[in-house]
């Protein structure tokens, strides 16, 4: 990592099909890929003649991919706090395919995106491989064992039967897309495209494309290799030939730069995507391509004035996020992400960061579209063991199942290709290879750790621990795994969170990093500023406190922050009923939160005013930011009320008349308060410039009795290729008017080529069946994903007892 006087500027360049829907090409850069997600065969529990290829599935369930049988399970005391109170266990898969007689001289692999955990892959019997990681994506050669012009049998055992292995909710099974891909012998390397350019202005960009070939064949090849790169409008803009003898049985590397006049460069306001296309020739015949979406943008990181894209300093207004999305667990259609994350967006999100493990491709497909940021990160344990709490989060006495066990051997190779998949899409800025990894005494320690140390912001959990693992050893990880990430891409920064940076700074672990990612350490900022000039320091893991963000905005060298968390997430719960950690902005169902809100109004540039209720405290306490839009009290009741604005100052109205006084921006809490009687009707909140002239306003309501359902579909056309409808289902009154406080049990009816996925209440503490057909609102309202079967037209019609129905007519298509 250059610093200050090395400054760190490059070009990135995405690897995306523009404009395409959910059902994306395998990200995998070569060959034809068939989506294989249809007809799969499902077993929970083991059997060791499962793999057979003559085995009897017949009376399996029946089931399509993605699919995670954890969030069918039943929520229950005895399962584990850390992931959500739900089941791992043994699960095997099963799929029979017809291979056609032509394909027979060409080579057969299996792409599976991802399968939690521990996993093996069988073809007709025999064993293709197996891949521990739940999280990696993996290829599989299959060629050796494939019967041409016959019925295969593909067999997958997934073994999750250490269900606490995490510290938060993981899911269980094939949980991502898997392929079947065709190829002929001599073919592009999986992941084998890689393009990024050298350098960068408003004349001209160079964007560097390496090409891997991989020849699988018994005899030497001379290939021609065309690259050509087309504009966001479709306009060929570089286009570059080049020779190349790819000898048998080994990988070649080509490398071309291909010049772009007057680049459209992506950034967070105009993410410009270019599609890159990638031919193979033999003898003038094409035998291989793919299509890689590339975007153009350089990026300075400095240790005294912190971050910029395309020369334009700025804060990074980040989130960190989990995998899952409430009761559909880990297996996540994108249309749920891209409504996400949109969402995210427009309350002024402009980073994630993927905690703790690599995503589904379809995330970082969306972030690249949407103009958002990425920090990609690899790990939340390495060697050693952390914490998995069972009977609550930090509570009781902590299990330690993990992915430790599996980290010598498969660490690097894990690493490696998480990068080479990821490598291509413009939204990531930097590589994490950790989180947390050396919290003190969880599992290492130092003696700094001894005596009252006030450099700590975690627990020291009892001081320096002889006999536990030294933290020395951080630094050489770190250094193994930077080199990984090095020698397949110099183009980004390498980074890590760091929770115990007081215990790290004794060791070599921050000195191994590109950038210094701080969790909940914002009291380090300026004392390491000026011990460590020339580390790039920013909050990899903060608070959603008003604190934390002023760390950020009063340290110029600190270029950002990533709030725990964007969204509630399953797992990291409770003490029993909890389903998970509630911290986000977004609840489960992808609705904004309070908080969120608040948020909204510290990052979003455009006005911004919310009000919130709730009693007066007994006692004299700070703002909530976690005030609910309600104004359903007793007459006479003293209620405070609360705006989340970034107006100069704001004043308040009830049905029409001014109440309280007329109130500046508070600059120590971020909140503007008045305390006043209820009285039923419309209260307003009034967002104001300086000079008194309304800027922005929000309004919430009394209601009265639950009258009816009201459900919206975020669209009422979808594919019939998997695609699904979120629909928000709202009790309102007799006036149209929300019930917030309504709690009524909804029963979904589908008729037509569609299925229900599951209701999401969003309520942390509902413990009930989420996959039913029947749920309460929580807040007054609740989120129905409906997923096409079919085609045609679907009705799907909701009820609740005493309440009018309501009714969503979808047109599915392809």
């Amino acid at each position: 990592m250059t610093m200050k006087s090395h400054i760190l500027k490059s070009i990135i360049t995405v690897f995306l099909l523009a404009g395409m829907s959910a059902a994306l090409p395998a990200q995998v850069s070569f060959g034809q890929p068939e989506l294989i997600n249809d007809n799969w065969k499902f077993f929970l529990g083991d059997n060791q003649q499962a793999s057979r290829a003559d085995f009897n599935a017949s009376r399996w369930r029946t089931l399509t991919l993605p699919h995670d049988w954890s969030v069918e399970g039943n929520l229950s005391p005895d399962q584990a706090s850390c992931t959500g109170f739900l089941p791992g266990g043994i699960g095997w898969y099963r799929k029979t395919l017809v291979i056609p007689q032509e394909r027979e001289g060409e080579k057969v692999y299996l792409y599976f995106e991802g399968i939690y955990n521990r996993s093996e892959i069988f073809l007709n019997g025999h064993s293709l491989g197996a891949r521990p990681n739940g999280y990696i994506s993996f290829v599989l050669d299959a060629t050796p064992h494939v019967a041409f012009g016959k019925e295969n049998v593909i067999a997958v055992r997934v073994d999750h039967s250490q269900s606490a292995d995490s510290r938060w909710y993981t899911g269980s099974g094939i949980y991502r897309d898997a392929w079947l891909i065709y190829a002929d012998p001599t073919h592009i390397a999986p992941w084998g495209v890689f393009a990024y350019p050298k350098g960068v202005s408003a004349r001209q960009a160079t964007v560097h494309v390496e090409v891997e070939i991989e020849n699988g064949s018994e005899g030497n090849n001379t290939l021609t290799v065309i690259n050509e790169l087309f504009s966001p409008e479709g306009k060929r803009v570089a286009s570059a030939s080049r020779k190349v003898l790819a000898r048998a049985g080994q990988n070649t590397t080509l490398a071309v730069d291909l010049k772009v006049n007057s680049p459209r460069l992506w950034d967070i306001d105009h993410p410009h995507l270019y599609a890159l296309t990638t031919k193979v020739l033999r003898d003038g015949k094409e035998i291989d391509r793919t299509t890689t979406t590339t975007g153009i943008r350089w990026f300075t990181f400095d240790p005294d004035k912190g971050f910029a894209l395309n020369g334009r300093w700025m804060k990074m207004k980040g989130v960190c996020l989990h995998h899952d999305a409430g009761v559909l667990g880990a297996a996540v259609p994108r249309e749920v992400w891209q409504r996400r994350l949109q969402t995210l967006k427009e309350i002024g999100v402009n980073a994630i960061r993927t905690s703790h493990n690599p995503q589904a491709p379809a995330l970082y497909d969306l972030c690249d579209e949407l103009g958002l940021l990425v920090l990609d990160e690899a790990y939340d344990e390495w060697e050693f063991p952390k914490n998995k709490w069972i009977a609550g989060w930090n509570v009781g006495t902590p299990g330690h199942q993990g992915s430790f066990d599996i980290f010598e051997k498969w660490s690097e190779r894990d690493l490696a290709d998480m990068v080479r998949r990821d490598r291509n899409h413009v939204s990531i800025f930097a590589w994490s290879i950790g989180n947390e990894v050396d919290y003190p005494n969880d599992p290492y320690s130092h003696p700094i750790l001894d005596g009252n140390n006030s450099d700590f912001t975690q627990p020291l959990q009892g001081g320096y621990k002889k006999d536990a693992p030294d933290a020395n050893r951080l630094g050489g990880i770190a250094k193994r795994l930077v080199a990984v990430v090095k020698s397949l891409d110099t183009s980004r920064p390498v980074t890590a969170g760091l929770a115990g940076v007081a215990m790290s700074n004794e060791t070599e672990y921050p000195g191994a990093l590109d950038i210094t990612g701080y969790n909940y350490t914002e009291s380090r900022y300026r004392s390491d500023h000026k011990k460590y000039p020339n580390r790039v320091i920013f909050g990899s893991e903060t608070s959603n406190n008003l604190d934390a963000w002023k760390a950020v905005t009063d340290n110029e060298h600190v270029f950002g922050q990533f709030v725990w968390t964007g969204i509630d997430y399953l797992g990291e719960s409770g003490r029993w009923p909890s389903r998970g950690f509630y911290s986000g902005m977004l609840d489960f169902g992808g609705f904004i939160k309070p908080r969120g809100h608040f948020r909204r109004a510290l990052w979003s540039e455009e006005p911004v005013a919310y009000l919130g209720t709730y009693p007066v405290p007994f006692r004299e306490r700070a703002p909530s930011i976690d005030a609910w839009p309600l104004w359903n009290y007793r007459d006479g009741q003293p209620v405070r009320v609360v705006a989340y604005t970034n107006a100069a100052q704001a004043r308040l109205e009830l049905n029409g008349k001014r109440v309280g006084e007329t109130k500046p921006y508070d600059r120590a809490t971020g909140v503007i308060t008045w305390d006043i009687p209820y009285e039923a009707g419309k209260l307003e909140v009034i967002g104001e410039d300086t000079s008194g002239n309304e800027i922005v306003r929000h309004a919430i309501q009394s209601s009265q009795r639950p009258f009816a359902l009201v459900a919206r579909a975020d669209k009422t056309t979808i594919n019939a290729d998997r695609g699904v409808a979120q629909i928000t289902v709202q009790v309102v009154d007799e006036a149209g008017i929300p019930v917030r406080v309504a709690d009524n049990e909804v029963t979904c009816f589908i008729e037509g080529p569609a299925r229900l996925l599951g209701l999401e209440g969003s309520n942390n503490q509902d413990m009930s069946n989420y996959r039913d057909n029947t749920h309460r609102v929580y807040l007054g309202r609740l989120m129905a994903y409906v997923q096409a079967t079919g085609t045609g037209t679907a009705k799907i019609t909701f009820f609740a007892p005493w309440l009018q129905t309501t009714e969503i007519t979808l047109e599915i298509t392809h």
